[in-house]
């Protein structure tokens, strides 16, 4: 299960402007998530996005870093929505911070983010 195949990561330009349009947000510094519930022909219940800011980190090493390092804490904790969610999901993860982070400061920020998205979406799917 630990693992992020090619058919999970989000590359539609329209699936990104859209996120950005109408997409719902929850942040956990230093991670924000964008999401929506949207439909993939391909069958798979959610797509992912990473995003480092170019403003804060101007050279193309540390973004490659932190999107190395978000993808990965995603990859290592997706089992915990995998399996409690209902619907299809695109995700976007943004990084907020102003400095280069470690793996376990991101792994902790999504794990809480990963609890909040179900929390929010279990209690908005119940009204």
């Amino acid at each position: 299960m630990h693992t992020f195949p090619r058919k999970e990561k989000l590359k539609s330009k329209k699936v990104f402007e859209d996120l950005f349009m109408d997409g719902k947000n929850i942040s956990e510094f230093p991670i924000k998530l964008i999401y929506r519930n949207t439909n993939f022909k391909d069958g798979v219940p959610i797509k992912v996005g990473v995003v480092a800011p170019k403003k804060k980190f101007r050279h193309a090493v540390d973004r490659n870093r932190i999107k190395r390092l978000l993808r990965e804490a995603y990859r290592l904790n997706k089992a915990l929505i995998f399996n409690n969610i209902e619907g299809n999901f695109a995700f976007l993860f943004l990084y907020l911070g102003k400095r280069q982070p470690t793996f376990d400061e991101l792994d902790i920020a999504m794990k809480q983010l990963l609890a909040a998205f179900l929390k929010k979406e279990s209690h908005e799917s119940n009204n």
